[in-house]
């Protein structure tokens, strides 16, 4: 059993102390809002995500897991402690890195043993060496530490499995002997570990969520030429996924990518190229790709309704940025829904579990309890977000429900011949 402190508690803090605690071991989340620990210390999650409060009320009762306000107690007795505090994009689109700063001064004021410092949030390449600094400035004299950089590869949705069954555990470090300490803590998960240095392991995040998100964005390019040339981009993707060179995963063409990743990494990674006076023209057309995958969108809903949103009601299912997670951020229906708007539509709108998020973000939108009531006299709906419950509606109340028959299918969940059979003007996305 290790002792653990994890700064900041949002979602990958959370998801990392929650399942460290389920290994047996003793953490205490170190969080600098008082609500938010007040709501962890009863054992209600922050954060929606699949099986979490579950274990962490799990852990709670067995006391492996505890919250505090303080570094100071949170660091009493730890061997280990991950910052996993938020790495939002700044206005230059580089992430800000004030809380890793933050968190970095307060573990070098209140650290009282030697530890062993881990990056677990996303950042830039070279801030292993920022943390060290900011430490080394202010901790007792006597005290040592290392800082070892360990991203994290979690899927929202899918957090708990991706920590409990990784790819790979990737470890930087300056001394081989610290990176070797935290690779026991993964241990009893046998999964393969890589071990190298700081910035390698900084820039592993980077490409990896990069290459995922060039991805997304080469087969929605793709979509686009397959509608003026009259393939069907489902079947191309499938055939270049049985080669094993390129793989079936990411290949599905919709309407973007979202969320609290590879949005701000794909961002981040351009913008640290051009201060390094390189020139990311790859990651430029994937963001761009990105970007224009929506207004595509609301111009596909546009010409089906006969050129003119004005007036006309548009059910929309789905809001989140993908499915069993309530995170809107960088959401494409935040931009597919401002569109529509701006051209004069009404929207009304269900998503299974972001509504209460979604509130607080839209104007002007009726949000609905269910789909078929989002569906309920609109002229055209619209499938944004391919959650489960999507997938086993009755079409044909559906259909009945509507004043038009228009269905915009911006995730390629159903057939097509299908829904024309059902009675639906159907449209997908680079579909036949």
């Amino acid at each position: 059993m290790s002792r653990i402190a994890v700064a900041g508690v949002n979602y990958v803090g959370l998801v990392t102390a929650t399942c460290f605690a389920d290994l047996g071991n003793r953490v205490v989340g170190i969080e600098i809002m008082p609500e938010k620990v007040a709501k962890l210390r009863q054992g209600i999650s922050p954060i929606y995500e699949p099986g979490l409060e579950e274990m962490l009320g799990r852990n709670l009762k067995a006391g492996r897991i505890s919250f505090t306000t303080d570094y100071a107690e949170g660091l009493a007795g730890a061997e280990f402690i991950f910052i996993a505090v938020g790495t939002p994009e700044g206005p230059d689109g580089a992430a800000d890195l004030s809380q890793v700063e933050s968190a970095a001064r307060s573990i070098g004021t209140h650290a009282t043993a030697d530890i062993i410092i881990i990056n677990k949030s996303t950042v830039p390449i070279g801030t292993g060496d920022l943390v060290s600094r900011l430490v080394g400035e202010r901790i007792a004299p006597g005290v040592r530490f290392h800082v070892v950089s360990n991203p994290e590869f979690l899927r929202e949705g899918a957090a708990l499995a991706d920590f409990m069954h990784p790819d790979r555990v990737v470890l930087g470090a300056t001394d081989p002997a610290a990176a070797e300490r935290v690779a026991m803590l993964y241990e009893p998960l046998h999964a393969p570990t890589i071990i190298t240095d700081l910035r390698t392991a900084e820039m592993i995040k980077y490409a990896s969520n990069a290459i995922l998100a060039t991805r997304i964005s080469f087969m929605n390019e793709v979509a686009q030429i397959c509608e003026a040339l009259g393939a069907d981009v489902k079947e191309v993707a499938r055939g270049m996924g049985l080669d094993k060179r390129i793989g079936p995963l990411f290949l599905n063409a919709g309407i973007g990518y979202g969320g609290s990743c590879f949005p701000k990494d794909v961002k981040a990674l351009a913008h640290m190229a051009e201060s390094a006076h390189r020139h990311p023209q790859l990651l430029n057309a994937v963001m761009d790709i990105n970007r224009d995958a929506r207004q595509v969108f609301v111009e596909k809903i546009r010409h089906l309704l006969d050129g003119n949103l004005e007036g006309k009601r548009i059910g929309v299912w789905g809001l989140a940025f993908k499915p069993d997670t309530d995170d809107m951020r960088e959401a494409p229906s935040l931009d597919i829904i401002a569109g529509l708007q701006a051209g004069g539509a009404i929207v009304q709108a269900y998503d299974p579990v972001a509504m209460d998020v979604a509130r607080r973000l839209f104007e002007n939108v009726d949000f609905c309890s269910d789909a078929y009531a989002a569906a309920d006299g609109a002229d055209a709906v619209l499938l944004l977000t391919e959650w489960n419950e999507f997938k086993q509606l009755d079409m044909a109340r559906v259909r009945a429900s509507m004043h038009g028959p228009v269905l915009v299918d911006g995730r390629n969940l159903y057939e097509p011949d299908e829904l024309r059979t059902a009675g639906f003007t159907y449209a997908g996305v680079g579909r036949l």
